[in-house]
């Protein structure tokens, strides 16, 4: 495991991602997408991503 985020890659990102969204942290899936998306050169594979793990709502629903 790496301490220096600048040595991290677009795919130790989506791994990130992946294991956000298996546990239902989908913020935190759409910002670690996001920085995987950024790092990414190919503009295609970048929408990707971005199309993968859109960014949650912001609005909480609430349940009895």
């Amino acid at each position: 495991m790496t301490r220096d985020p600048a040595d991290l890659t677009a795919a130790d990102y989506l791994d990130g991602a992946r294991e956000m969204t298996a546990a239902n942290r989908p913020y935190l899936a759409h910002l670690l997408a996001e920085e995987a998306a950024q790092r990414t050169t190919d503009p295609a594979s970048a929408a990707g991503i971005r199309a993968t793990f859109p960014a949650p709502t912001a609005t909480r629903e609430e349940t009895d």
